[in-house]
């Protein structure tokens, strides 16, 4: 098989490992992570990586100079629920083979994010935090839905919570850090390209909201005297659309709703919702995160309930580096393809390697620009471009 072929292969094989049965979805530190570790660790060895696991979960794969600059390159292998395959994996899978066909006179250190998604803990980006030295250890009491505290699922996945600021990277110089990455979106799709070279990355806020109102008999209670927790929440679901329809470029998600106590004749008096706003301007984001928080505060007092509203993680937008952004469009170019620059509106682990050190994406195109969602799907003709791409990249970045 070709290298493309072979990585769509492995994508297949990934997706088996799954926590459910009937569907993708692989949590941080979970059996199904195990499974898929076991796979992506053979073939990094397979392409001559030594590789190794850190305290956090991460998987890392390590080839070149023991000393002198590194190049670390990579992706993330959790999923969302119900998840595509080639979301993350892809570009793990792009970076693995890339490091196998060239030889740079520089490191290549190979990284598996263990966490970008958040689905277990709610909190994104635990593995690329411990390798940019941003891991907030308060997260370790975080507990799942089956009230498994993080420190405890990261011991039994076989890591050391306690140790965890040794991920932090102290090696060599680094040269940066290049994400290949499946585009997310419809724009590579309607310009004909099979990749791009991304600029930046939007800005995010992440929240989680939850509204308490008073459990009533739904057919004794009168509609003017309920304290009615959905209602609230749903009040709120439609203001957070009405904002970002208003706004130029922001997007706004309500993804998770928690309705208790759940019973088709008692009105909901607690309920549980998630908020994500993006906008690749900082300014504009905060403004409507803003006006969306104060709005469910008058949401609440209209409706005689409470809200309380807690942050879960906030990442400024992130620009990524002229420096090596300049060799990847150089690459695409050589590739024999327009090099067109998007900026990224989903977020991933370069928003943290950002404070490391400099960053660069490629955008692979993905069919419709569906993601998050098992419909993702990449044509193997892409995927030999990217993995020509990240090649060249790499040779350039030597005579650099």
């Amino acid at each position: 098989m070709t290298d493309a072929e072979t990585v769509m292969a492995r994508c297949d094989q990934l997706a088996t490992c799954s926590d459910e049965p009937d569907r993708l979805t692989r949590p941080f530190a979970s059996g199904a992570m195990h499974q898929a570790h076991e796979l992506v660790g053979g073939w990094m060895q397979e392409a001559g990586l030594e590789v190794r696991r850190d305290n956090v979960g991460n998987l890392r794969g390590r080839v070149g100079p023991a000393e002198g600059p590194t190049l670390l390159m990579g992706s993330h292998l959790d999923s969302v629920r119900g998840a595509g395959k080639y979301d993350g994996p892809l570009g793990v899978l792009i970076a693995i083979a890339a490091a196998h066909r060239v030889r740079v006179p520089y490191a290549l250190e190979v990284l598996v994010f263990a966490d970008e998604e958040g689905l277990r803990y709610g909190t994104t980006y635990l593995g690329s935090r411990a390798v940019a030295g941003t891991f907030d250890s308060a997260v370790l009491k975080h507990v799942d839905r089956a009230g498994i505290a993080m420190a405890d699922a990261i011991s039994a996945f076989g890591g050391d919570p306690s140790a965890i600021g040794q991920d932090a990277w102290r090696g060599a110089p680094l040269l940066g850090y290049f994400e290949p990455h499946i585009e997310q979106g419809p724009v590579l799709e309607a310009r004909r390209l099979p990749v791009a070279v991304v600029s930046a990355i939007a800005g995010q806020n992440r929240y989680a909201l939850n509204f308490k109102g008073e459990a009533g008999h739904a057919g004794t209670v009168p509609m003017n005297g309920r304290r009615d927790a959905l209602a609230a929440a749903a009040e709120f679901v439609l203001a957070a659309e009405a904002e970002a329809r208003a706004t130029a470029g922001l997007v706004a998600t309500v993804g998770q709703l928690d309705v208790r106590p759940g019973a088709a004749n008692v009105i909901p008096d607690d309920v549980d919702l998630s908020l994500d706003i993006r906008h690749a301007e900082d300014g504009v984001r905060l403004q409507s995160c803003g006006r969306l928080l104060e709005h469910a505060q008058d949401i609440a007092v209209e409706r005689n309930v409470t809200v309380r509203v807690l942050p879960m993680t906030e990442h400024a937008a992130v620009r990524c580096s002229p420096r090596l952004t300049e060799s990847l469009a150089a690459a695409v170019a050589q590739s024999g393809h327009e090099a067109i620059s998007l900026t990224s509106g989903a977020g991933h682990d370069g928003v943290v390697m950002a404070s490391l050190t400099e960053i660069a994406m490629l955008f692979v195109r993905c069919k419709g620009g569906v993601s998050h969602s098992p419909f993702e799907s990449v044509a193997v003709e892409d995927v030999a471009v990217a993995i020509d791409v990240s090649s060249r990249f790499l040779e350039l970045l030597a005579q650099r």
